[in-house]
């Protein structure tokens, strides 16, 4: 059998924002208790610095295995292709040949949000209802479609470098789903009142300060998905009590994270846990409702198997 090639149109049919964010909560589970095998994960940097190809191989414990490849590119002004752009091929636990092989850059904008959304649900207040959005791309707007999928907002507000993006963003939302949102005209006022911040840039220095935050804030921390670009300052990551997708992961690679330890203000034990053993009752996530919280997003093959084998059953 030759495997089924999956693309964008079809994965998003299926892989809604309601479908996949379950999804995630099974996936970042078994990253907990050991129910998948995932070793860390390569980026290898591209000779020209223009961007870095991944290479993200896991097997679940029942047998089904699969990989992740995917170029992290920055692209040309005026370039309409994702930032992230590759394949998720799954392969039959049986046979052990490959079925399906999937547009991971669909896979990655979808899971990404939901993880984002899941973490939202467990870590933000009960009452948390005024989103702000740092960035402008692909996980700016798929962000918005998630977290508004798990939680009622009042306020939706929208940051960006370029305000003229961050205007059309809001415009099109408005136009295609009736999203009513706001433009900030800097970080500071966008978030001056949120309860939940999303950050999406992947800015080479910190675009949020810590003490700009309201008490009681959730952030996701999404943008920076390598050592490198940093998003967060020192003092949110020290503020916060801080979650991980997948604590190796976040203790090699991420910058935030790196940064804050570096100085000296904290050690590894900073990280409260990850999202998983939240999920699993085995730790505490919030504690107070004036604590700020964070979840650091690096992305896991875990989300994207188990996002892909949704997709590949779902169309079989």
């Amino acid at each position: 059998m030759e495997p089924r090639f999956i693309g964008r149109k079809e994965i998003r049919r299926v892989l809604t924002f309601e479908a996949c964010t379950p999804l995630m909560r099974e996936a970042m589970l078994a990253v907990s208790s050991g129910g998948i095998n995932q070793p860390p994960r390569q980026i290898l940097p591209l000779v020209s610095g223009r961007g870095a190809f991944g290479i993200m191989p896991g097997v679940i414990g029942d047998d089904r295995f699969g990989a992740k490849l995917i170029s992290a590119f920055s692209q040309p002004a005026g370039s309409h292709l994702p930032a992230h752009q590759g394949v998720v091929v799954l392969f039959d636990p049986v046979t052990g040949s490959p079925v399906c092989v999937l547009d991971a850059g669909e896979i990655t904008r979808i899971r990404t949000a939901a993880a984002s959304a899941l973490a939202t649900e467990v870590l933000a207040r009960p009452d948390a209802d005024r989103l702000a959005v740092l960035g402008t791309g692909e996980q700016a707007e798929a962000h918005i479609r998630a977290i508004s999928a798990v939680r009622p907002l009042s306020r939706i507000v929208v940051w960006g470098r370029n305000r003229e993006h961050a205007q059309r963003l809001a415009t099109e939302l408005g136009a295609n789903d009736g999203f009513k949102i706001e433009v900030a005209a800097d970080v500071r006022s966008a978030v001056a009142e949120a309860d939940i911040v999303c950050t999406t840039t992947g800015s080479a220095e910190p675009i949020l300060a810590g003490d700009w935050l309201t008490d009681g804030a959730h952030v996701n921390i999404v943008g920076s998905s390598r050592l490198g670009p940093t998003e967060v300052d020192d003092d949110l990551v020290v503020r916060a009590r801080y979650f991980a997708d997948s604590r190796a992961n976040v203790l090699a690679q991420g910058t935030e994270f790196r940064r804050a330890v570096e100085s000296g203000r904290i050690d590894d034990s900073h990280i409260a846990g990850e999202i998983g053993e939240v999920l699993a009752g085995k730790i505490e996530g919030r504690q107070s409702a004036t604590q700020v919280t964070a979840y650091k997003s690096l992305g896991c093959v875990a989300q994207d198997l188990w996002a892909g084998w949704h997709v590949f059953r779902a169309l079989l």
